[in-house]
């Protein structure tokens, strides 16, 4: 993904940031590691971001758009109908899980680290997971459940649940048995 204002300058900060945030942590990586990584100076950051709170929102609102355009080509691309499609977002979180460097949710990952509610990426980082719990909604009224709101919320916990695990014990198999929670959830809610 690309943001067409940003420098080229401004692009590698991005990126580096991304890269580093995710591997490293966001208030263990200072500006001088980013703007060194990035071979970038410091009003370049600044002038592209503001701040660094800034440029950890504009990260996780890149992480946002290409996962949400991931698993909507993913949906859209599989044959699944109905409560399947529900456990198809399992398996496509499930992938992501067995990929080497994965340590868990980015977006609950920054929340831990930022618990100021007023800082500029915890709106990115509710805005995503509100998505998320909407689109395994969606899914669940497409499967025809009832109240496919509280399913959705039920789901969401199931994912986060998992993610949980990953950074607490290094459990790469949690999404699959939040995958067969789901389905079991979703049996009794009439799927």
């Amino acid at each position: 993904m690309e943001d067409r204002r940003l420098s080229p300058g401004g692009q590698r900060l991005l990126e580096v940031a991304t890269e580093v945030f995710y591997a490293e942590g966001i208030r263990a990586t200072g500006v001088d590691t980013l703007v060194e990584r990035a071979g970038v100076s410091k009003p370049t950051l600044y002038a592209q971001f503001g701040s660094k709170e800034n440029l950890v929102a504009a990260v996780l609102a890149r992480r946002s758009a290409a996962r949400q355009a991931a698993l909507s080509a993913y949906l859209a691309g599989s044959d699944v109908r109905g409560g399947q499609a529900v456990l198809a977002v399992f398996d496509w979180l499930a992938e992501g899980h067995g990929r080497e460097g994965f340590r868990g949710c980015p977006f609950t990952n920054a929340a831990v680290e930022l618990p100021d509610p007023g800082h500029p990426a915890r709106a990115v980082i509710s805005a995503y997971k509100s998505w998320l719990r909407g689109t395994l909604a969606t899914l669940a009224g497409q499967a025809g459940l009832a109240r496919p709101e509280e399913v959705g919320d039920a789901l969401l916990l199931l994912i986060d649940g998992a993610n949980a695990r990953v950074v607490v014990d290094d459990d790469r198999t949690a999404m699959l048995r939040a995958r067969a929670a789901a389905a079991r959830l979703l049996g009794a809610a009439g799927s």
